[in-house]
């Protein structure tokens, strides 16, 4: 499981993603960025932040730590936004957090370089998770001490939200012309050829491992092991044939 911290005051809201996580303080005096199970994207974006984080971390991409961000229905009825209000009042129980990197701001593509290596690893992993939320747009990278820093990977394995579907999106091929490091990333193939014999199932059944319990249990299956055992499988499958994925 994540390392588990419990809210004990809910700081305010970051309105700069759709999802309107907020910032809060912890119990182990540590501030996290929150991603509430409430919000309209449901718990499978948390699953998504997890499994795609923590296996970013695995192969060596710098994500901030992730935890479990126990978050109780009292923090948030002093906040005075409606919305946001109904959105934590919703959100009573397990939380994703994930820590707070204090003075960071957005990658610009226009103003930033990034090492080709490291560029070339971070879009072989989007590509193999699928993660369509990493444009030039909007890159969900961060600067911090002049470092580049992962964010955001709720939207990746969209193939979760339609399970009776899920096979038929095994090799379908990532697009990658809007991506924000595609145009430093000339070093795909040497990465692709690092990284696809790194995903094994032992790796996937520790990252999958993590998800908590509560934020799976997906009608299309009998128990909540078998619903791990469909992610490890589908991400298996897809890296058996990194030809028809990899842009």
């Amino acid at each position: 499981m994540l390392p588990t911290v419990t809210a004990v005051r809910y700081v305010t809201p970051l309105r700069e993603g759709g999802s309107l996580p907020g910032l809060v303080e912890a119990d182990d005096l540590g501030t996290y960025v929150v991603k509430f199970r409430g919000a309209g994207q449901g718990p499978k974006a948390l699953v998504a932040e997890v499994i795609v984080g923590e296996l970013a971390r695995r192969l060596g991409l710098p994500m901030p730590t992730l935890a479990v961000a126990a978050f109780a229905a009292e923090l948030g009825r002093g906040e005075p936004d409606p919305e946001v209000q109904a959105l934590l009042l919703a959100s009573a129980g397990d939380n994703l957090g994930m820590d707070f990197l204090p003075g960071s701001f957005g990658f610009d593509p226009r103003a930033h370089r990034v090492d080709k290596e490291l560029a070339a690893r971070v879009l072989w992993l989007d590509a193999f998770v699928e993660n369509v939320d990493r444009t030039w747009r909007n890159p969900n990278l961060l600067m911090w001490h002049n470092a580049l820093w992962l964010i955001d990977h709720g939207a990746s394995l969209y193939f979760h939200h339609n399970w009776p579907r899920a096979d038929k999106a095994v090799l379908r091929p990532f697009k990658a012309e809007d991506h924000a490091l595609s145009d430093y990333a000339a070093g795909l193939p040497a990465a692709a050829a690092e990284l696809t014999p790194r995903i094994t199932p032992a790796l996937l059944d520790e990252v999958i491992s993590l998800v908590p319990d509560g934020w799976l249990g997906d009608p299309a299956f009998a128990t909540v092991e078998e619903n791990r055992a469909a992610y490890r499988d589908h991400l298996l499958a897809r890296a058996a044939s990194p030809e028809a994925w990899l842009p």
